[in-house]
């Protein structure tokens, strides 16, 4: 189908399909990679982008630079650098004011030269733990946290991906990019004022729930463990647990069999069951009529009599539990972790997952909005944020979580570090940021070289370097990048900058430039900050055309408005990220954001005309 079959002006097109693409971001139905590639596909069936160009996105510079800093930026993860940094963050003491200080401030340093979601993953079991040994609502400490990581992202050009779109789009059109620290005057200046605000005044506008002080409150498993006995007469003697398991059509994970005093893990236990075993598991009354009923197991404390009524159930369960002593679970690899907003999982139940036979793991508990969930495991679809409690081995752990997309929280007794080789992938990209400042190379190839040499030499294994990839992010870039050209040649962009114009003819251009930065930041907080980037890119160079002005200044306000999502949980993934852990509701984001975002925009604005202006 060609444009001239449609009957409709290029431009048109472009709007109708940008259109149902914001909608479709918005709607959050379908992932944002599988919108954009849609995208794509209808503007090449529509000819706003010729079918040879459709795929040229993918391999454009800023796509493969963003893939070589989730690369590097993996391997700063697995190099112990969040045991150091831990262990010194620790020192601060109970003094709120400095524990977000030493947090707030050390992932704005972290996020300039790593990815900023990398950054938080690194810090959030950090801040989990602080909160918990000084009896802090993480909500005081989470949204801080998240909001540094975009504003520390602002500094340099790896820091976030809009910085590295900007970069490559004003090397298409100038034919000069960005450098690595060309965003560090603004970027600098504006994170330390948002830093500023947060740790002075910034919290107080962060609600603190109460109950959330510990996740471990909400995953205490002494309170929910029962012990079930095999009787000479249960059903469950004789089989063994996944006999257990197919007899009840129920997933109720098993922690522990103990058998003469010996007691172990359910997932290494492959053997029949006998009569006088205990079997630790996770159940609550709903479960533990289930066991009796079908497996004809009883719990070790239960109520004298025969009382069959459901009432005396409900209190034999709770006995089953609360007369016994918290349970030792050492030994059990028990790890929480957060649901990520691209996980596999979303939507999806344990069944459906198969977490137990494809991924060696068992599911113990989930928390969604800070209370622990008491309906069936079974039954529940995971959502972006729910907190899970995992049992299995530790280095089934460590190779699970990544392919399921969720990222630790906090760890029992459970390490994931790997071997430390932090010096040896500093220097590595020590060189490739070198490389770029002496113009010796151009950032996307820089970088990848770097993480080629990190995969070479061993300090980040190649399976691990392919799962830092983000494919969504990689899709959405590729995708959009073509989509965006569309809406520069179709003239698109230069109907909405002649509106823009005539709407700021009678102001200064200033006024036009804090127009741009409201309109970018409000794009950023409903859909992908990179395709936010790459929507405005173009309406700011025919902007800067229109006005005759420097086009340095327009790109720079897109740069630093399309990384301030600060307004909702959805903008960007460290916001997703902490919304569980911290018991946020999707109204609380605001409270902080908006006075944050207005200091944003007060604070770059002058400076990006100061150090870029206006005059060419």
């Amino acid at each position: 189908m060609a444009i001239e079959d449609v009957g409709l002006a290029p431009s048109t097109l472009v709007f109708l399909v940008l259109g149902l693409t914001l909608a479709a971001f918005v709607w959050g139905r379908f992932r944002y990679d599988l919108v954009a590639l849609s995208a794509l596909l209808g503007s090449v069936m529509l000819g706003l982008v010729p079918a040879e160009d459709a795929f040229m996105g993918f391999g454009h510079p800023a796509v493969i630079t963003v893939a070589a800093v989730l690369v590097l930026s993996k391997g700063f993860e697995r190099s112990g650098l969040v045991d150091i940094i831990a262990d010194q963050i620790l020192k601060v003491g109970d003094r709120l004011i400095l524990q977000l200080l030493a947090l707030v401030g050390t992932v704005l340093v972290l996020s300039g030269i790593m990815n900023n979601v990398g950054a938080l993953a690194l810090l959030l079991p950090v801040a989990m733990r602080m909160a918990r040994e000084h009896d802090t609502s993480p909500s005081l400490l989470l949204m801080p946290l998240a909001f540094g990581s975009l504003l520390g992202g602002l500094m340099t050009l790896i820091g976030t991906p809009p910085n590295i779109i900007i970069s490559s789009y004003r090397g298409n059109v100038s034919g000069d990019t960005f450098s690595m620290f060309s965003f560090a005057p603004v970027g600098g200046v504006v994170a330390l004022a948002g830093l500023a605000f947060i740790v002075l005044v910034g919290w107080r506008l962060t609600p603190k729930r109460s109950g959330q002080a510990s996740a471990a409150d909400m995953f205490d498993t002494a309170n929910y463990l029962v012990e079930l006995k095999v009787n000479d007469e249960s059903k469950a003697k004789g089989l063994t647990l996944q006999q257990l398991r197919d007899e009840l059509e129920e997933s109720i994970p098993v922690l522990a069999v103990v058998r003469d005093d010996n007691r172990q893990a359910g997932y290494s236990f492959h053997g029949m069951l006998q009569a006088g075993d205990i079997l630790l598991l996770e159940a609550g009354p709903e479960e533990l009529k289930l066991l009796e009923d079908k497996a004809g197991l009883s719990a070790v404390a239960e109520l004298e009599g025969d009382d069959e009524d459901e009432e005396a159930r409900d209190l034999a369960a709770e006995e089953a539990s609360d007369s016994h002593p918290p349970v030792d679970t050492e030994g059990l690899q028990l790890v929480e972790v957060v649901v990520r907003n691209d996980s596999m999982m979303i939507n999806r139940s344990v069944r459906q997952l198969r977490l137990n036979h494809q991924f060696g793991l068992h599911l113990v508990a989930v928390a969604r909005d800070g209370t622990r969930l008491k309906q069936r495991l079974r039954d529940i679809r995971f959502q972006t944020g729910d907190i899970l409690l995992l049992q299995g081995e530790e280095n089934e752990i460590a190779e699970s979580l990544p392919a399921l997309g969720c990222l630790p929280l906090a760890n029992r007794n459970l390490s994931l570090g790997q071997p430390r080789k932090l010096l040896l992938s500093m220097a590595i990209f020590a060189a490739a940021i070198v490389a770029m400042l002496l113009d010796v190379l151009p950032a996307a190839v820089a970088l990848s070289s770097a993480a080629l040499v990190s995969l070479l030499i061993g300090v980040l294994p190649l399976r691990e370097g392919y799962q830092a990839i983000d494919g969504p992010v990689i899709v959405l870039l590729g995708a959009m990048i073509p989509v965006g050209e569309a809406l520069e040649t179709s003239g698109g962009a230069d109907l909405i900058a002649q509106a823009l114009l005539q709407w700021g003819a009678d102001w200064p251009v200033v006024v036009t430039l804090v127009g741009l930065f409201i309109l970018s930041m409000l794009l950023s907080n409903v859909i992908n900050n990179a395709a936010a980037a790459l929507l405005m890119a173009p309406i700011a160079v025919s902007l800067a055309r229109g006005f005759e002005v420097s086009l340095d200044p327009f790109l720079m306000v897109v740069a630093v408005s399309a990384s301030c999502a600060f307004l909702t949980p959805i903008g960007h993934q460290s916001n997703t990220l902490v919304l569980g852990p911290g018991g946020y509701r999707f109204g609380d984001y605001w409270k902080l954001g908006l006075p944050l975002s207005v200091i944003v925009l007060l604070v770059s604005i002058p400076m990006i005309l100061w150090v870029w202006p206006l005059s060419t």
